[in-house]
């Protein structure tokens, strides 16, 4: 469903946004907004502003309700206070945004949303239920309602009072028909891991350290370079020196 719908052609309100940078960036805290209305304006709370101009800020709260003021230009006289959800819209814009319900002819148009500029995140006015039943009929479309009577209720039971959406029939519908849920945040997977493929080369031995002392070598045998036949003659030449020798003395002693 989309969330903002142009007002009627047979409407001719306007929302004159009279925002100067220097006060736009001392209220961001609380949104605080001037907007000046060409005609009357229904608002939460069974109020209607006349034509003018007035201030619309927001007070502090840690919920998820949101609590928003409206005072005079002046800021010395308080209108109303009055109850709003957090809402989104696709596309921030940098002047204010006021949206309102479509109304039968010669009817005030009803306060619908309010958008800050440059935020994504808007107000979407809760009316009291009987109020946002008969809201509901008239624009043909849901309404964000609560049991609670906001005229008189003091800030602390607005901040917790229940918030459910009616439709055209009366019955109790999805808020979701009324308030936009931010889009879903895509979920960003993790780059996988980078897979190491195996060197096809199977890597080298280890290497064992050598001992610092060398370790000497084995003595190499020496080759056989002649035979030992002349050896064998020489010892039977003196054999037979020695023994002729002998056979001579011998003979001279006898």
């Amino acid at each position: 469903m989309k969330l903002f719908r142009g007002i009627a052609a047979g409407l001719c309100l306007t929302a004159a946004c009279v925002l100067a940078a220097p006060m736009a960036q001392a209220s961001q805290y609380d949104k605080k907004t001037v907007v000046t209305f060409s005609e009357p304006l229904e608002i939460p709370g069974g109020q209607i502003l006349p034509a003018g101009t007035y201030v619309f800020k927001i007070l502090d709260s840690p919920s998820d309700r949101h609590i928003v003021q409206i005072s005079n230009q002046a800021e010395d006289h308080l209108f109303a206070t009055i109850l709003s959800i957090p809402n989104f819209r696709l596309k921030a814009t940098d002047k204010t945004v006021m949206t309102f319900r479509e109304r039968p002819e010669g009817q005030p148009a009803a306060l619908r949303a309010w958008f800050y500029p440059g935020r994504e995140w808007g107000e979407q006015f809760v009316y009291e239920k009987s109020r946002a039943i008969e809201l509901a009929k008239e624009s043909n479309e849901p309404v964000l309602a609560t049991p609670v009577a906001m005229a008189s209720a003091p800030v602390e039971t607005l901040t917790t009072a229940p918030v459910e959406a009616v439709g055209p029939a009366g019955d109790t519908v999805d808020t979701a028909d009324v308030v936009e849920a931010p889009p879903a945040t895509p979920v960003v997977e993790a780059p996988a891991a980078p897979v190491q493929v195996a060197d096809a080369t199977p890597p080298p031995a280890p290497v064992q350290a050598a001992d610092a002392t060398p370790a000497p070598a084995p003595a190499a045998a020496l080759p056989q370079t002649a035979s030992s036949l002349p050896l064998i003659g020489l010892l039977g030449l003196l054999t037979l020196g020695v023994g002729l020798a002998l056979g001579g003395l011998l003979k001279r002693v006898g």
